[in-house]
């Protein structure tokens, strides 16, 4: 029985002929997101903003009453509560500040949630509470804090990492597909307003891994290559390299994705965020991995022979004198 082949051996398609117009498109689209992040911000959760959040559903209505339902809570007296559909239009959050003095006194952050499930049940016969999540100011400060390092921290090793086990053109280049990977993955949450929390960054942190494993299979090949064929120009080489790992990287992305689309539309809602920032993720990692990695060695300066060792005049006569064929000077 013959194989089922999703990319054909020894392809030849020429990757860096377009690496201007993809590298252009890259750059709007990685300051698209930044300007989202400044005028749009992220929907940080209550791991990060502090707070408490309750979550609710409709189970007999189609859609959330979500006017109604604000005005029922804040009715209690506790403040304009944030209220935002989520997963299905009869699943809602109700996000509120914690009372003065809850920081010191938990007491009262446990009293006001039992006051506004009481206060939805009461008002809305199908509403279901699912959960309540409570986090004070100062905990989710440290969150964000220690989430946004970890980040950094991780693409700082990663980069070191490469740097020792290839070149810095390499680490350079595989650090600005990994910022790219990161900073539109967290541009389509900015868009979206699906809420950031710690889930998130998690899947941040999964991402690099997986992106970075990709990125360095790549520029194995690269490597081998350039101990091949030194003669070569670097475009042919390159183009040469990323389609001997075509297949692989093609293979292992929709394999993945598979797995990522069937969770995304019939996981459970809890994880949705986390499924879709991986799916978008892996997505943007592959591309990057096909069309940038490569193309930042040339701008980089990088040749088929920027790393063969320069044979010196003395190395070059113990050589020939070896071979029996010396010559004189």
């Amino acid at each position: 029985m013959k194989l089922l082949k999703l990319i054909p051996d020894n392809t030849n398609i020429h990757f860096l002929r377009w690496q201007w117009p993809f590298f252009i498109s890259n750059l709007l689209a990685m300051a698209a997101s930044i300007v989202l992040l400044f005028t749009h911000g992220l929907n940080l959760g209550v791991d990060f903003v502090g707070g408490q959040m309750i979550r609710v559903t409709f189970e007999q209505s189609a859609s959330a009453p979500v006017g109604k339902l604000r005005d029922s809570v804040e009715s209690l007296g506790f403040g304009e509560p944030v209220i935002q559909t989520f997963g299905k239009p009869n699943e809602v959050s109700v996000r509120m500040k914690l009372p003065e003095g809850a920081e010191d006194n938990p007491k009262l952050a446990d009293g006001m949630a039992r006051k506004i499930t009481a206060k939805v049940r009461q008002d809305f016969a199908d509403a279901r509470v699912d959960g309540v999540d409570s986090v004070s100011g100062k905990v989710s400060g440290e969150l964000f804090h220690t989430g946004m390092l970890a980040l950094g921290l991780a693409m700082v090793f990663i980069s070191i990492y490469i740097w020792i086990r290839f070149e810095w053109q390499f680490a350079a280049g595989a650090l600005f597909a990994l910022v790219q990977d990161i900073l539109l993955t967290v541009g389509m949450f900015s868009l979206t307003q699906m809420e950031f929390d710690l889930n998130i960054v998690a899947a941040l942190l999964t991402l690099l891994g997986y992106s970075l494993n990709d990125k360095i299979v790549v520029y194995d090949r690269i490597r081998e290559n350039m101990k091949k064929h030194r003669r070569m120009p670097m475009n042919e080489l390159l183009d040469l390299s990323v389609n001997e790992t075509l297949s692989r990287t093609v293979a292992t992305s929709l394999s993945v994705l598979i797995m990522l689309v069937a969770l995304l539309f019939l996981g459970p809602d809890v994880i949705f965020g986390f499924t879709a920032a991986i799916t978008l993720g892996i997505f943007i990692g592959t591309y990057s991995s096909i069309f940038m990695s490569a193309p930042i060695l040339i701008w980089l300066g990088v040749k088929s022979d920027s790393f063969v060792k320069t044979e010196s005049e003395i190395d070059r006569q113990e050589r020939l004198a070896r071979q029996g064929g010396a010559q004189p000077p």
